[in-house]
């Protein structure tokens, strides 16, 4: 299934998306979420929810027009008439993956030559910088060095902690397209990425989530990413160095990980500071990411306002 969340009219709710329509399950599910954070209490309540938005979505697919019997005609919208958020807007925690990649590694970016680390590195994305699939990426004014990342994101669907890779498959509810954008002059300032991965707008993630149960392997999906129709990334999950299993028992045996939060699982080759020269976002720009079987995120790149 495809899971959305969305505003309608100034409200916000979660979505079950079914072709060209989205049901709102905020009112459909008679006050079972909350108006808050209802992507969560669906990914939290999945196990007892499931069953009906399965049949939901079975008697939406039925015929292009129907809706699921007892259920007001009104819930279901055209979805190109809501506006997309963040599948969940506000992750209790957003973690990303560097250097996942060995061709990323192998490029040299902002003259730097590196080496495939020996441990996993991982940098918090905050939570401001979560952001809708198709909304502006804003370029800050401090920087002329604002860069894409096309990544898979994994979303969390319980609570777990010391998680063998072998199970990990058991603790993830779903897959996002993401872009992981990082402002390098900023990142490479210190040993330390968070300010130059947290700009605001920085963590486009989206345009739903594909349920788990949809993706026979994350670990076999095309990854690509174009900047004004030119293709400039274009690989393979497969290619991770570390994959995601072994990310999520890395990241358990640190800390609990809650339903909803978000993991970021690296990206490929042909980022912007590896071209030359380097070829970083301007005002005007369009980036579209793409993955196999979860879908795509558009954003213009608008600079920074100047008023504070």
């Amino acid at each position: 299934m495809h899971l959305c969340t969305y505003t309608h009219h100034d409200q916000t709710a979660a979505g079950l998306v079914v072709g060209t329509r989205v049901l709102n399950l905020s009112q459909a599910l008679g006050g079972a979420l909350s108006a808050h954070q209802p992507m969560i209490d669906v990914i939290a309540q999945w196990a007892t929810l499931q069953p009906q938005l399965a049949a939901w979505r079975e008697a939406m697919l039925a015929e292009d027009d129907a809706v699921p019997a007892g259920l007001n005609p009104a819930w279901v919208l055209p979805l190109d008439a809501v506006h997309l958020l963040a599948p969940v807007p506000r992750p209790g925690k957003t973690l990303a993956i560097g250097l996942n990649y060995l061709e990323h590694v192998n490029e040299q970016i902002i003259g730097e030559v590196r080496t495939p680390p020996e441990h996993q590195i991982w940098f918090p994305k905050l939570a401001n910088a979560i952001h809708a699939p198709f909304d502006p990426i804003v370029l800050p004014r401090i920087s002329q060095m604002t860069d894409y990342e096309a990544e898979m994101v994994a979303i969390i669907g319980q609570r777990c902690r010391h998680v063998p890779a072998e199970r990990a498959h058991e603790v993830v509810f779903g897959y996002a397209v993401g872009n992981d954008v990082s402002v390098r002059d900023i990142q490479k300032r210190t040993s330390q990425w968070t300010l130059g991965k947290s700009f605001d707008t920085h963590a486009p993630y989206g345009p739903w989530i594909t349920t788990a149960d949809e993706v026979a392997d994350p670990h076999a999906l095309a990854i690509q990413c174009w900047v004004n129709g030119e293709l400039r990334q274009s690989s393979h999950t497969s290619l991770m160095i570390h994959n995601l299993w072994s990310q999520i028992a890395q990241l358990t045996q640190v800390m609990t990980l809650e339903p909803g939060d978000v993991i970021f699982t690296g990206t490929c080759a042909g980022v912007g500071a590896a071209f030359t020269p380097p070829k970083f976002l301007r005002h005007g720009d369009t980036v579209r990411v793409e993955i196999e079987g979860l879908g795509a995120i558009v954003a213009r790149c608008e600079d920074e306002e100047e008023a504070a």
